[in-house]
């Protein structure tokens, strides 16, 4: 059976460029998708960055092994010494409708994604720390161009990403910064420089540590020492589901990802699967936004790696002289739960996941953004490869369809047939003049090639 090529698949070609030098210098999967994540922190701030959290698959060749890693966001709040405000309420219009979103230093959670790019790092890397953050430090230095689908979402979240300090950098001159042109964030080559140097602990225990609590506190958030100092990376269990002779693997989301690939129908050819696939993926109203990427890397030795990150709109709070946006998750209604405890992990759709064929060889490694999109991508993505034969490239890019409620949303080009059968059981549909990044964010490698998701400007290189 044909193995898989060592390479790369990102939201951004400089994020792709960026892992893909690590892998030719000798790098794990692990250091390329790190660098390749440090790299989206600047390329794709309009999607994730320091201020985020995420999650992260590792399946190691020579033992099988998988393995999740859990650096989301935590409740803030352990200090105790004062009570949040008010959020800021911002419209984002998404597909001609507006959802209401919530930021501001109250909306800030606690940031993992510093550490969990050292946890990752100190697992499974084998070149040095510096050599890995490098490819972020060139980028933010100089600033990169902004491709047309991140500026098709800045134009989406405008409202919030352009608030506050944020307006100087994405609506300069008063509008929004545009297709080609160059995205830079002052003080971050330095806030990366001082990360190479000292490590993920900077943002903790060191310098920066105080630097982001009065950011937050300045703006009515309730952020403090503690929250920083007691923030750990956790390891998840590893959920597990057979599709078409293929074993899936990854944590436990909150769309239960894993769980609705385990409830797909048995047929699954084409027409016929349509409903039962819908039935599976059955939401429950969940249709947010939310900035969030992705990174899919493969190593020679057959390693990979994929990290999923997020800010989700970005609060809009800038700590002071770093150059980077703090994540709005607290104001993201869909992740609101009431066991808020200080401390504890928020949860999340995000879903980074690994395919192992019956050989036990590693066949995918895939993850998405997108939201409550997350799962519907993913799973569309993995029937394309793994039942329909198509290689990575044709099986993220062809139409896809979200369930929200009654009504199965539908991208231009989506096969009649089969939405006669979707209709037929009840489903309203609501057709989309195109795809849209609404739909999700993939990124992939694996037996069927690399690639990364048109509707967010991906790109999949292979060494």
């Amino acid at each position: 059976m044909k193995s898989v090529g060592a390479g790369v698949a990102a939201s951004h070609p400089a994020t792709a460029n960026a892992g893909l030098r690590i892998l030719s210098d000798g790098g794990s999967a692990a250091d390329a998708a790190v660098g390749a994540v440090l790299a989206c922190c600047v390329a794709e701030t309009i999607f994730t960055g320091l201020g985020g959290g995420g999650f992260a698959t590792y399946f190691e060749a020579a033992t099988g092994q998988v393995t999740c890693l859990d650096f989301f966001v935590a409740v803030p709040g352990i200090d105790g010494d004062r009570e949040p405000g008010r959020m800021v309420a911002v419209d984002v219009f998404f597909g001609g409708l507006p959802q209401v979103y919530s930021i501001g230093g109250a909306s800030v959670a606690v940031p993992g994604v510093p550490m969990g790019c050292g946890e990752v790092h100190r697992r499974w890397g084998r070149l040095p720390w510096e050599q890995v953050v490098a490819p972020a430090i060139e980028l933010a230095r100089t600033g990169v161009p902004l491709p047309a689908a991140h500026a098709a979402t800045l134009d989406s979240c405008a409202p919030a990403l352009a608030w506050g300090d944020g307006a100087a950098i994405y609506r300069p001159g008063g509008r929004n910064l545009g297709a080609g042109e160059v995205l830079f964030h002052e003080g971050l080559a330095g806030t990366m420089t001082l990360l190479a140097a000292k490590g993920p602990q900077v943002f903790y225990t060191g310098e920066y540590a105080k630097v982001l609590v009065d950011a937050v506190r300045a703006a009515g958030g309730n952020m403090g020492a503690r929250d920083l100092v007691e923030y750990r990376v956790l390891e998840s269990p590893v959920d597990e589901a057979e599709l078409a002779g293929h074993r899936v693997l990854a944590r436990h989301d909150l769309n239960r990802t894993v769980d609705t690939i385990a409830g797909l129908p048995g047929d699954l050819s084409r027409p016929n699967r349509v409903v039962g696939v819908a039935n599976a993926l059955r939401d429950q109203g969940r249709q947010k936004i939310g900035d969030t990427t992705n990174v899919s890397v493969v190593d020679p030795e057959g390693n990979a790696c994929v990290i999923t990150t997020t800010l989700g709109l970005g609060a809009g709070v800038w700590p002071h002289g770093l150059g980077l946006n703090l994540n709005s998750m607290l104001g993201e209604g869909e992740l609101i739960t009431s066991n808020l405890t200080p401390g504890k992990r928020m949860a999340s759709n995000m879903c980074p996941l690994v395919v192992i064929g019956p050989d036990g060889g590693l066949t995918v490694a895939a993850g998405s953004a997108g939201a409550s999109r997350i799962r519907s991508a993913l799973v569309g993505t993995l029937l394309g490869v793994l039942a329909d034969d198509l290689d990575m490239e044709a099986a993220i890019a062809r139409p896809r369809f979200h369930l929200v409620d009654n009504t199965a949303h539908v991208e231009r080009g989506y096969p009649r047939d089969e939405l006669a059968l979707l209709a037929d059981a009840g489903w309203r549909i609501k057709q989309w003049p195109d795809l849209n990044h609404y739909f999700g964010g993939v990124t992939a490698v694996g037996r069927a090639g690399a690639a990364g998701d048109p509707r967010r400007g991906g790109v999949g290189l292979l060494l």
